[in-house]
Order: structure tokens, then C-alpha cells, then sequence
């Protein structure tokens, strides 16, 4: 594989890590947000899909990054009677936003991001190191 192409791919990987770490840092932000008006949904996390798609200029299969999704899960239903937010019985929605989840993910996406940057530092010393050989 030309070295190029292989820092083309580890910087496709590190757009689609940092655009998941976006999308968690998002729903940490929002992982307290309740509806403002009674019975109202609250925030909705979010979740971001991969895929390899060909790049034909390079011939090679980069990552990009898919559509945002909504995460279907239920919200926690919270009695809190005194909350505006509450409903007739009582009880507030809860984001469905986990953060020990949302916390995991971020650290996966950072290790994921850095392994990136450790391949594109390899092959640009690959390429140091054999135009020192060729003086």
C-alpha cells in the first residue's frame, strides 16, 4: 500500500472519531435536560454510524461516518411531583443518556483517534527513514 493511502485512511478514521466524540460530548451536555412542558419528551441521545466506503481516487476503503440517529430506548420515569415538567401523576422523563456509557464511548473514540495518529506518525517516518537512505 503506498504510504499516502495509508495516512488517507488513518485521517478518514480520525474524522469519524472525532465526529463521535462530538456526538457523546453532546449527550453529556444534555444528559440533565428535561421537557419544559408537561409530559414532554426530553433530550434523546444520539448515536452515530460508521461505514467503509471506496474512495476511488485512491483505490483504497476509507471511513465515514453515517447518519445520527436517535437512541429508541425508554426515558427513566423520575416521581418528582413539584417538577413543571411533571405529568399528572407525578413523574418527569428522564433523558435516556447514560453518562458511565457515554463515558466509555468518548474514551473508546479517543483511543481509536490516537491509534490513527500513531499510524500516520509510523509511515511519515517510514518516509523519513528511506529519504535518509536514498541520500
Amino acid at each position: 500500500m503506498d504510504v499516502m493511502k495509508s495516512i488517507q485512511v488513518s485521517a478518514s478514521g480520525m474524522r469519524a472519531q472525532g465526529e463521535r466524540m462530538r456526538i457523546v460530548a453532546e449527550n453529556l451536555a444534555n444528559a440533565d435536560s428535561v421537557a419544559k412542558e408537561p409530559g414532554g419528551d426530553p433530550y434523546r441521545r444520539k448515536v452515530i454510524t460508521f461505514s467503509n466506503e471506496l474512495d476511488r481516487s485512491l483505490g483504497v476503503k476509507v471511513v465515514k461516518t453515517g447518519k445520527v440517529r436517535t437512541d429508541k430506548s425508554d426515558f427513566e420515569m423520575v416521581y418528582d411531583p413539584g417538577h413543571p415538567a411533571a405529568d399528572a401523576n407525578g413523574y418527569i422523563k428522564r433523558p435516556n443518556v447514560r453518562p458511565i456509557i457515554e463515558m466509555a464511548d468518548m474514551r473508546e473514540a479517543q483511543r481509536s483517534y490516537e491509534a490513527n495518529v500513531s499510524a500516520i506518525d509510523i509511515a511519515k517516518n517510514m518516509v523519513s527513514r528511506l529519504l535518509e537512505l536514498l541520500r
